[in-house]
């Protein structure tokens, strides 16, 4: 059994922090002689002196530990340990005396904090970037060996999707078919389905909220509609197949249809009703940001409430309003556990909104699940429609983007 990790040590660090920003800001309301009738910021250097000193050591500490906690080994030594904590306690210390030894009036030592934070912040963007970049570079290199076993033709415009081979030598398995055609034949009906019902009820839902109603059922209503965006999907999930779907089913049936409980109807009604908060609050929130004047002015002119509303705030906002449709789209394109739940994993090139469809993200966990190599075309698969989700995802957002900046200068 392996030892637990010692949590100690960065307690150890905590406490040095401590004792640097104590023993310097002591030193530095010494040396640094603060005048009451000064600038505020001479009087505030023995603290910028004790917050740089306690950032020095926080962070030369915390890199100690994470280095000895990456170099211990899965059945480390006391002596070792020993070692590791030495390090902690006395690597610390030499940033620490640096700053004691860095006290002096002409220091200025609120300017290396303003760089430290800087330096941080952009490390931090670069990490972003870099995951991004490493995202998109896995999914490329993973698709480009899927590609080669499978014609990228095949892959965009088959109209057969049965990734059922042999993942290993020896095992029995179909060729397999990748027409990716019905996966995302699916994807696009359910987010058209979705869209069709968020998009009316939320859009209205907005305009309510920000041209007629009272600031009382404004705080209560809004609240209210943004709770459905906190509840989690497999929730919906469940909703959709216990409650949705069966309703479709039995209403069919009267009508003298015969509709399986699992369908893309059921699945896009849900994801409508999910993704509603998603649009109203966006919608709201441009229609609100049209200035005043613009009303007051269409007013003046004799329009009417309902007018000016049509005329002159929703043809301001529209920009704002087609960047939030477009992110609700990206939602819904992306979105899994209603799907497989409420839609089923049968991949049907049909147009019809009583059969049974998939999408793309419910493959790629379909694909992934369960005992797989990642050198054979039917997981690689993943990747690649992974990457062309990526890709419309990507251009979805861009223009959602492209549309808000547009109306941001409108009126900025």
């Amino acid at each position: 059994m392996n030892d637990p990790v010692p949590i100690y040590m960065l307690v150890i660090v905590g406490a040095l922090m401590m004792g640097a920003y104590r023993v310097v800001y002591g030193r530095a309301a010494r040396l640094v002689m603060p005048d009451v009738s000064g600038p505020v910021s001479t009087r505030a250097q023995p603290r910028h002196h004790a917050r740089l000193a306690a950032a020095l050591t926080g962070l030369i500490g915390v890199g100690v530990y994470l280095a000895g906690l990456s170099l211990r080994g899965p059945t480390p030594s006391a002596s070792l340990d020993g070692l590791w904590l030495l390090a902690c306690v006395a690597i610390p210390m030499l940033p620490m005396a640096l700053s004691i030894r860095n006290v002096r009036p002409d220091f200025a030592a609120r300017t290396h904090i303003e760089r430290m934070a800087e330096t941080g912040l952009m490390l931090l963007a670069l990490v972003a970037l870099l995951t991004t970049v490493g995202i998109v570079a896995s999914l490329v290199f993973e698709a480009t060996l899927f590609f080669q076993d499978v014609s990228i033709l095949e892959f965009l415009f088959g109209t057969h999707w049965s990734p059922q081979t042999a993942i290993r030598a020896g095992e029995s398995g179909q060729s397999g078919a990748f027409g990716a055609v019905p996966v995302f034949a699916g994807t696009f009906l359910i987010t058209l389905i979705a869209m069709a019902v968020a998009g009316p009820i939320g859009l209205m839902v907005a305009i309510y909220l920000s041209e007629y109603a009272s600031p009382r059922t404004r705080g209560i209503a809004k609240p209210v509609i943004e709770v459905l965006a906190g509840i989690p999907t497999v929730v919906y999930g469940f909703f959709a197949l216990i409650s949705v779907g069966p309703a479709i089913r039995d209403a069919a049936a009267w009508m003298g249809a015969d509709v399986a409980t699992q369908s893309s109807l059921a699945a896009g009604l849900v994801m409508g009703v999910m993704i509603i908060p998603l649009v109203s609050s966006l919608s709201d929130d441009v229609i609100r940001a049209v200035p005043q004047s613009l009303r007051d002015g269409s007013t003046a002119l004799g329009a009417t409430k309902s007018e000016t509303l049509i005329r002159v705030v929703f043809r301001s906002a529209l920009p704002g309003i087609i960047g939030a449709f477009l992110l609700a789209i990206s939602r819904a394109i992306g979105e899994t556990m209603i799907v497989v739940m409420a839609a089923g994993r049968a991949a049907n090139l049909s147009a019809n909104p009583f059969d049974a469809v998939t999408t793309v993200t419910v493959q790629i966990v379909a694909l992934l699940t369960g005992d797989q190599v990642f050198d054979s075309p039917r997981t690689l698969a993943a990747f690649a429609l992974g990457l062309v989700l990526f890709v419309i995802t990507l251009l979805l957002n861009i223009g959602a983007l492209a549309v808000v900046n547009r109306y941001r200068t409108r009126f900025e």
